[in-house]
C-alpha cells in the first residue's frame, strides 16, 4: 500500500507542478492587440473539410460571408468527402463568389482506399488555392466577423509560419456536452501555455494557419499521411522542426473558434480515441512526457478510487488527493475559463472528475491499443 501511495503522491507532485507552471504560462500569455490595421496585400484560403455536413455548414457559411476581411482577399474552399448527404448542393447553392466547391469523388475512385481522407482532401484544396495563408476550419465551426482580420494582422505583425490560435466548444445543453466543454477547455489552455512557456506546441485543426509556400517546404503530408489523423498537430511539428520560431499561439477572444460538442457518449469515446491514437506519433516528445504523465496520475486515480470502494483504509487518502487533484486544476482553469467567458460551467468540474479520470484511462489504452469509427470509416 505504501509503495503505490508514494508512486501516487509522486505523481502528483510533478502533475500539480505542471498545472501551477500552466496557470502561470496561460497567465503571462499577452493577449494580441492589433496595433495596424491590414495591409490588403495578403490573401488568404479558408480550407474546410466537410463529409456529410448539409446540416452544419449553412452557419458556418454566413459566418464566413459576415467576416469582415475584404472578400476580394479570400476564397474558401469546401473539400466535399463523399458525403451521402446534400453536403455539396448546400456549397452549390451558397450566394458567395469566394465560396467553391471541391469534390473528392471527382479525384478519387469510391474503391480506393485511403488511411486519411481528411489529409488527402487538405492536400488537394492547398494545390487549388491562392491565397498566401491558408486557414483551416471544421465544417461544424462557427467564428465571428473578426475572425480572418486578427490572423492576418497577427501574421503581418509577426510573420509566423505557423499559427494555432483558441477553439471552444458551444451549445453545451446538458451536463455531458458541459463535461465536455471543460475538457476541451483545458486543452486550449494547456495550448497557450505551452506557447508562453516555450515549452511545447500544441493546436487544433479548427483554428489554425499556416503560410502556403511552407506546406510544400515541408513537404505538406508526405511521411504522415498513413496516420488516420494529425492533420493538425503532426503538420504542425513539421514545420515546427523546420522553423523553431515561426510556430505561435494567438490569444485572442475576437479569434476564437467555436465549435459543436458531440451527442452521444459513442462519439465522445471515438472522437477522443482518435486525439489519443496519435500521441506516440509527435515529434516533440516533451508533449509526450506530459501526456504520459497525465495518462498514469489518472490512471493510478482510478485505481485508488477503485480500491476506496473495497478497503476502507484507502478512503482517506483517495479523498485527499481527489481534493489536491481538483485545487490544483482549479487554479489553472480560472482564468482560461475566463478568457472563454465559460466561467459559469466550473460549477460543474467537481461531479465532472468521476467522469473524467476514467474516460482518460479508458481513451488513452484505446487509442494505442484499440480501433475507432470517424465519420463512418473505421480506423485502427
Amino acid at each position: 500500500m505504501y509503495i503505490i501511495l508514494s508512486i501516487l503522491f509522486l505523481l502528483g507532485f510533478v502533475y500539480g507542478y505542471l498545472m501551477l507552471r500552466y496557470g502561470q504560462g496561460w497567465k503571462s500569455l499577452p493577449a494580441f492587440k492589433p496595433v495596424h490595421p491590414v495591409s490588403g496585400h495578403t490573401k488568404v484560403t479558408v480550407i474546410i473539410p466537410a463529409r456529410d455536413e448539409e446540416a452544419n455548414l449553412p452557419p458556418l457559411l454566413q459566418a464566413l460571408k459576415a467576416q469582415t476581411y475584404p472578400a476580394h482577399l479570400f476564397e474558401v474552399i469546401v473539400i466535399d468527402d463523399f458525403s451521402t448527404d446534400a453536403t455539396a448542393d448546400v456549397v452549390r447553392h451558397f450566394p458567395a463568389s469566394n465560396v467553391q466547391l471541391l469534390q473528392l469523388s471527382q479525384h478519387l475512385s469510391a474503391e480506393q482506399r485511403l488511411n486519411s481522407y481528411k489529409k488527402k482532401a487538405i492536400e488537394m484544396a492547398v494545390e487549388r488555392a491562392t491565397g498566401d495563408i491558408i486557414m483551416t476550419t471544421d465544417a461544424d465551426c462557427v467564428m465571428g466577423p473578426e475572425w480572418i482580420t486578427r490572423m492576418v494582422q497577427f501574421y503581418e505583425t509577426y510573420q509566423p509560419k505557423f499559427i494555432a490560435a483558441p477553439v471552444s466548444f458551444y451549445q453545451e445543453h446538458n451536463f455531458f456536452k458541459v463535461l465536455q466543454s471543460l475538457d476541451f477547455m483545458t486543452m486550449q489552455g494547456i495550448t497557450g501555455a505551452l506557447a508562453a512557456l516555450k515549452s511545447g506546441t500544441m493546436c487544433n485543426g479548427a483554428n489554425l494557419a499556416y503560410e502556403r509556400k511552407v506546406f510544400y517546404e515541408v513537404g505538406g503530408f508526405k511521411g504522415i499521411d498513413n496516420i488516420a489523423s494529425g492533420d493538425d498537430m503532426l503538420l504542425m511539428f513539421k514545420i515546427y522542426s523546420a522553423y523553431p520560431t515561426g510556430v505561435l499561439y494567438m490569444k485572442s477572444e475576437e479569434a476564437i473558434v467555436r465549435t459543436l460538442p458531440v451527442d452521444t457518449f459513442k462519439q465522445f469515446m471515438h472522437q477522443r480515441i482518435r486525439w489519443s491514437s496519435k500521441a506516440d506519433k509527435y515529434d516533440d516528445k516533451r508533449l509526450t512526457w506530459v501526456l504520459a504523465l497525465v495518462y498514469f496520475w489518472n490512471a493510478g486515480m482510478l485505481l485508488a478510487g477503485i480500491a476506496a470502494l473495497f478497503l476502507p483504509a484507502w478512503r482517506m487518502w483517495f479523498l485527499g488527493l481527489l481534493i489536491y487533484k481538483i485545487l490544483v486544476e482549479f487554479y489553472f482553469m480560472v482564468p482560461v475559463a475566463r478568457f472563454f467567458d465559460k466561467t459559469a460551467l466550473l460549477s460543474r468540474f467537481i461531479p465532472g472528475q468521476f467522469f473524467h479520470i476514467p474516460y482518460i484511462v479508458v481513451a488513452g489504452w484505446l487509442g494505442k491499443f484499440g480501433s475507432y469509427q470517424w465519420k463512418g470509416r473505421k480506423v485502427k
